[in-house]
């Protein structure tokens, strides 16, 4: 697979990554299996997405788990980015950004990911109760300890924005520049998609002027763009999508143009290609610093999902792609 060098830390990855959120948290709790999720990570692996997400609160903490078993037989192959910040109780979840927790959860986080070292350590969410440079002086401690490589950031949601009319990325980008002075931020991760675009505004060029990497999370609309959904179908109670206003059966209907679309690409590129595959490609094609996550709990899926590397769009695909109807329906 093509390599991708992201962050002043020069910090080299395949240039699809694997979120492996939806192994632990938040999508269909009842197709999360351990052993084949554990297939997944290995699949990725071996198609060279190197990159693997997680976070402590991702289970909470199970999804580490299942990243470290994985790191007991292939450290040398992957580069680990886990997140810290964020805690979670019953019904709710509160940010954490005091410095003696952020020590304690790097150490809990390299017991679990069986590693000596993080790849990338990113702060989840900022703690409105901690000055944000209080918390990313501790996270770069970290790194001079040898515990960490390198530090990222995680956008904030773009609910605020949305409703104030501001640019969606406003407050993150307010965050970025603070903690840049006080240690450099070698990525940032935030929603990219063809059907939610917003980091083109502003978000992706600002990283890319500063050379610094942009994890793209959630590159197929959480599982939307694939095509595999059907309007209607249902989910979960506690699968996330249940209560998102973007996925029901009225709105799924209405977005299903955009799916179609890509599909249309895919079929002129041949047999093997994908709607997801297209999707993921329009997201590599957004700049060279430009590294898409998207999870899965499925080998085959890691696999389908790798090949969007070897995907070149032309310039009707980009054209048509440019051309599909905006997504209807709240993304928050």
């Amino acid at each position: 697979m093509e390599r991708r060098t992201i962050g002043a830390a020069a910090l080299d990855v395949g240039a699809v990554g694997l979120g492996c959120m939806p192994m632990s948290w938040a999508y269909t709790s009842s197709e999360q299996r351990g052993e084949r999720s554990l297939r997944a990570v290995h699949a990725a692996l071996d198609a060279g997405s190197t990159l693997l997400d997680t976070a402590d609160m991702y289970g909470p903490f199970t999804n580490e788990l299942l990243i470290g078993r994985a790191l007991k037989e292939r450290r040398a192959e992957a580069f680990v980015s886990t997140k810290a910040g964020l805690l979670v109780g019953d019904q709710h979840i509160v940010a954490n950004g005091r410095p003696g927790y952020v020590r304690r959860a790097c150490d809990a986080s390299l017991r679990r990911l069986q590693t000596d070292v993080i790849d990338l350590y990113q702060l989840h969410r900022a703690d409105p109760e901690v000055p944000v440079e209080e918390t990313w002086g501790a996270m770069a401690e970290l790194v001079s300890a040898g515990k960490v490589r390198a530090l990222g950031l995680c956008a904030v949601g773009a609910r605020a924005g949305r409703r104030s009319g501001a640019d969606v990325h406003e407050q993150t980008i307010r965050q970025l520049e603070r903690v840049q002075q006080v240690f450099p931020v070698s990525a940032v991760e935030a929603e990219l998609s063809v059907w939610s675009p917003e980091a083109l505004e502003r978000l992706l060029p600002w990283c890319e002027a500063r050379g610094i990497g942009f994890l793209a999370a959630m590159p197929l609309g959480s599982g939307f763009l694939t095509g595999t959904l059907t309007p209607g179908q249902g989910f979960e109670a506690d699968d996330v999508r249940a209560r998102h206003p973007r996925f029901t059966a009225e709105m799924m209907a209405a977005n299903q143009p955009v799916v179609a679309g890509l599909r249309r690409i895919a079929e002129r590129h041949g047999p093997g290609t994908t709607p997801a595959r297209v999707a993921l490609a329009w997201v590599l094609g957004q700049g060279r610093h430009v590294v898409p996550l998207p999870g899965t709990k499925r080998p085959e899926w890691a696999v389908e999902n790798a090949g969007a590397a070897d995907l070149e769009l032309t310039p009707r695909d980009l054209a048509e792609i440019s051309s599909l109807p905006p997504a209807q329906g709240s993304w928050d």
